[in-house]
C-alpha cells in the first residue's frame, strides 16, 4: 500500500517512517509536517491507499482535513490524547494510535488497513438494462427496495436494478451488509451511527451521508 505520514512533530514522522520502512507491502510516498501541505499536493500524488494522519497541528488539524474529503482514503490516526477518538471514528478511520507508537501496535493497525483493503477490493456486477456494471463493495453505502427492483446507493451515484432483496442480498458479504430495515440493506463498514427516531423510524449517518430508514 502507498502511505503518507501527515505529523507536524518529527520526531514522531522519523519513528513512522523506520516502521514503516521495515514493513513488507508498505510504500512511504511522502512525510509532511503540515495537513495544509498534504492536502494542496494530495491529488497530484500516485494513488495513495493509506494515510497516517497526526490531530493536533496548526493551521489545519487532522480532523478538519478529515472533513475535507467527500471520500476518505485509509486513515490511521496518531495522537497523544485519546480525547479525539470518538470523532475520528465517525470517519471510518481504521485505528486510532496513542503516542509514543510501538512497533508492534502500528503493525496491529497496518493489518487492520491490509484487511480493508481486501475487503474494498471485492466488487460485485449488477445488470442494468442491457449493461453489465462493475461495482466495488467499498463504494456501495445502502440499497433501497423499490418494488420489483432495487436501488444501489453509491458514493455519487444511483443504479435502479431488476433485482428483489432477497436475491441481492444473496451476492453481498455477509460480515459487511445487513439489513437494517425490511427495505433497506446498508454497508456496516460505512456506518458512523444509527439515531432511533420517533414512529420506530431510524435514521443511519454513513461517513459522508446521513439517510433515514
Amino acid at each position: 500500500m502507498n502511505c503518507i505520514i501527515i505529523d507536524d512533530d518529527k520526531l514522531s514522522r522519523r519513528i513512522i517512517e523506520e516502521f514503516i520502512a521495515k514493513t513488507e507491502g508498505l510504500k512511504l510516498i511522502a512525510s509532511y509536517p503540515s495537513a495544509v501541505e498534504a492536502l494542496n499536493v494530495f491529488n497530484k500524488k500516485d494513488e495513495i491507499n493509506l494515510v497516517f494522519l497526526d490531530i493536533e497541528m496548526p493551521e489545519m488539524t487532522g480532523i478538519e482535513f478529515l472533513s475535507s474529503f467527500k471520500v476518505l482514503p485509509k486513515i490511521i490516526i496518531m495522537s497523544s490524547k485519546d480525547k479525539y477518538a470518538i470523532e475520528a471514528f465517525e470517519y471510518d478511520v481504521i485505528d486510532y494510535l496513542l503516542k509514543p507508537v510501538s512497533y508492534a501496535r502500528f503493525y496491529k493497525a497496518v493489518s487492520k488497513a491490509n484487511f480493508r483493503e481486501n475487503e474494498d477490493n471485492k466488487e460485485i456486477f449488477i445488470k442494468k438494462s442491457s449493461t453489465l456494471i462493475r461495482l466495488k463493495y467499498a463504494d456501495i453505502l445502502w440499497i433501497e427496495a423499490l418494488e420489483n427492483y432495487v436501488i444501489v446507493n453509491t458514493f455519487d451515484n444511483k443504479h435502479t436494478i431488476h433485482f428483489t432483496m432477497k436475491s441481492i442480498a444473496t451476492k453481498l458479504p455477509a460480515n459487511s451488509f445487513t439489513r437494517v430495515h425490511r427495505s433497506y440493506i446498508a454497508n456496516t463498514n460505512k456506518i458512523a451511527m444509527i439515531e432511533d427516531n420517533i414512529y420506530d423510524s431510524k435514521t443511519i449517518i454513513f461517513t459522508t451521508y446521513r439517510s433515514n430508514f
